[in-house]
């Protein structure tokens, strides 16, 4: 998809400020005459100018980015594509130009959207509540600040440089290189913060895998936790007793629009605290590329689980250290979506399901095996991904044990930097496996995993026919 004009934003902001072409020509330093070239997309935004609108109009640099752009247009299709608005048919140039020119209010209607489909999900489930006599409860917002959260992470590119170097102050502070990390650490807290590590059996933790008692200055941790997510979960503490104005200021985001957006995002950002602090940068990065990306061997190294990995992985882009781009995603054995992140240009579904045809669906096939995939997009282009479960440790015999899979995902020529990719054919695109993001966004009508009708085709029924799937339309059928 190719991203928007950026005339349409200049003129935007012009039009916001009240200014007229003369006077914003005068304050960027150019002619009138070469602005009004620039509102026309006849000239090329340089990295000058946009420099100088950042400075004379307080402009966030990433309102000229096209990756936002592209976003929103994805989101914008995905949500036009509900069944509620009938069989339009969509025009990608018209989306962009809206995008382009009103970015606000295209994130408006995403949100709207999402409100939309929060509250039917919602009615649906009070009115089978009233008919098994349940107790009604209320309509949360959690699934709508996981979503400003997931967007906030993914215009950071899910790279913050304040908490990887407060991380790496620790990491030399505590003197963590020279000992077991988990003691290690514990040792540093007690003698920087005066808060004691305990580490308590089930029943005393009633539930709870990590609890901080703020009065006896006690941080407790559970038993059922192995060691690397102990470690994970002393660090995330650590991130909200050593840096709360940092988490504050990123969480200040005037795109998070709630109070349980902000807190769901101070958990976020300590999250990613505890994993740059577990596996510190610059030896993480090395170690990727020299064992080009094997996640078993770096599991051993940086005593980390397979999930915890790939998210760092994720993390690394680092300027002069930047690791591959990567997309990832986690689901459950239901196909829910509960974690994603795309750096590859890959548009996750922000209201549905996944293709059933990506590997990390099949994944569940074959617990705790990788299985790679090269995949082809209906507009040609190529990825290659891999995928392996996890299984969320249960805390004895009568509780359930939950498993997921996680997916990572890249270009086919940085595929060459991973082991995965070794046999595989990557420019032959008849050996990738044909999948797509989701099936209202599918072109594909002749797949046999359809769940549902495509939005770019009108669903038309032949009771005399039948298709590869009951959504497929074979020649020659009305």
């Amino acid at each position: 998809m190719k991203g928007a004009p950026l005339g349409r934003k200049i003129r935007a902001l012009r039009q916001t400020e009240g200014l007229t072409q003369a006077a914003m020509a005068a304050r960027l330093g150019i002619s009138p005459s070469y602005l009004n070239l620039l509102e026309n997309d006849r000239r090329p935004l340089s990295a000058g100018l946009l420099l100088a609108l950042a400075r004379s109009f307080n402009v966030d640099l990433r309102t000229f980015a096209a990756g936002e752009d592209a976003r929103l247009v994805s989101d914008l299709t995905e949500a036009f594509g509900d069944p509620l608005f009938g069989e339009r048919r969509l025009d990608e140039r018209e989306l962009r130009e809206f995008v382009s020119g009103s970015p606000s209010i295209a994130r408006a209607v995403v949100q709207l959207h999402h409100a939309y489909t929060d509250a039917r999900a919602s009615a649906e489930s009070i009115a089978a509540q009233v008919v098994d006599r349940q107790e009604l409860s209320g309509v949360d917002r959690a699934g709508l600040a996981a979503e400003e959260v997931s967007d906030l992470v993914q215009r950071h590119v899910n790279h913050f440089p304040e908490l990887e170097a407060e991380a790496e102050r620790i990491w030399k502070d505590a003197k963590l290189a020279d000992q077991d990390f988990f003691e290690g650490l514990a040792h540093h807290v007690e003698r920087r913060h005066g808060v004691r590590v305990r580490v308590l059996h089930m029943g005393e933790m009633q539930g709870a895998v990590r609890r901080f008692d703020l009065e006896r200055r006690e941080l407790q941790i559970s038993e059922v936790l192995r060691r690397g997510s102990r470690g994970f979960q002393l660090a995330h503490q650590v991130a909200l007793l050593t840096c709360p104005d940092t988490l504050d200021r990123i969480a200040g985001d005037d795109q998070l629009t709630s109070a349980e957006s902000r807190a769901l995002c101070r958990v976020a950002l300590a999250n990613y605290f505890a994993g740059a602090l577990l596996m510190p940068y610059e030896p993480f990065f090395r170690a990727a590329e020299e064992e080009r990306y094997d996640t078993d061997l770096l599991e051993h190294r940086f005593r980390a689980n397979f999930e915890q990995i790939c998210h760092r992985l994720t993390t690394l882009n680092r300027p002069g250290a930047r690791g591959i781009p990567f997309h990832m995603v986690r689901v459950d054995i239901a196909g829910n979506i509960s974690k994603k992140f795309s750096a590859t240009g890959l548009r996750f579904p922000r209201f549905g399901g996944l293709c059933p045809l990506w590997n990390v669906h099949a994944a569940f096939l074959q617990p705790n095996v990788i299985r790679a995939q090269l995949d082809r997009f209906p507009d040609g282009t190529l990825y290659f991904s891999f995928a392996r479960t996890i299984r969320k440790h249960r805390g004895g015999y009568h509780t359930p044990e939950v498993l997921y899979s996680v997916g990572l995902g890249c270009d086919v020529e940085s595929a060459r930097r991973m082991v995965y990719a070794d046999g595989f054919d990557l420019a032959n695109p008849s050996a990738a496996a044909p999948v797509g993001i989701t099936c209202r966004l599918c072109e594909r009508l002749d797949c046999r995993a359809r769940a549902f009708p495509s939005i770019y085709q009108p669903l038309k029924v032949d009771e005399n026919v039948r298709g590869v799937s009951f959504f497929a339309r074979p020649e020659g059928s009305a």
